[in-house]
């Protein structure tokens, strides 16, 4: 087995936004930009304040709401950096099913539910993304990202949930039809490794910070 040279590696603070309104009602949100709600914002905060004292070079975020104002109360502790929004961190486009509640997509789509449930890496969301198509935009921005800054470099990533269970996947060497077995819960933290194309993973669906608030 080849061995990781660890000095050469970006560390990636890999987060989930805050709970919205939406994630509450388990509607889907996809590219609906919803804001935070109070919990949301809670957890944020609750998140920045247990981030205060990394030392981030930078902050980049998907450009939806929720995850910039995840971010930007993130950046309250770190004033100096940069917050810098990137396309490809936004959320699944979830084509004609954003906005629709669960147990409503559930009961007008069977047929689709039984196969996003079997083999979700060989679906596309009607008028939007398949899983795959997010996979390679979220590691090919991570790619593009870590290229900027010098090894050992601490970088903040906003994003969301099924942008980071691809991810999470990537990271694991995980086909993308086991996605289940991760978890990506609200204002979640994970922490990754990347060197060039290899990612690797050390903490997933962190929450702890919020039994503190």
């Amino acid at each position: 087995m080849t061995s990781i040279d660890q000095t050469s590696e970006i560390r990636i603070l890999l987060i989930r936004h805050g709970e919205t309104e939406w994630n509450k009602i388990h509607r889907f949100q996809g590219r609906s930009d919803v804001p935070l709600n109070q919990e949301g914002r809670d957890q944020a905060r609750a998140l920045a304040e247990s981030l205060k004292d990394e030392p981030l070079m930078a902050i980049h975020s998907s450009p939806l709401i929720r995850a910039m104002e995840t971010a930007s109360l993130i950046k309250a502790f770190h004033p100096s950096i940069p917050l810098l929004e990137e396309e490809g961190l936004m959320e699944m486009d979830l084509g004609e099913f954003d906005g629709m509640e669960a147990q409503q997509w559930a009961e007008k789509y069977p047929d689709f539910r039984k196969a996003w449930h079997e083999a979700p890496s060989s679906v596309k969301m009607p008028g939007g993304e398949s899983f795959l198509e997010v996979q390679s935009r979220a590691i090919d921005t991570l790619e593009r990202i870590t290229q900027i800054y010098p090894p050992k470099t601490t970088l903040l990533i906003s994003s969301h949930n099924f942008v980071n269970l691809t991810i999470l996947c990537y990271a694991f060497g995980k086909s993308l039809d086991r996605f289940r077995e991760f978890r990506q819960g609200t204002a979640a933290l994970n922490v990754l490794y990347m060197q060039g194309r290899k990612l690797r993973a050390e903490v997933v669906n962190e929450r702890e910070h919020l039994e503190q608030k």
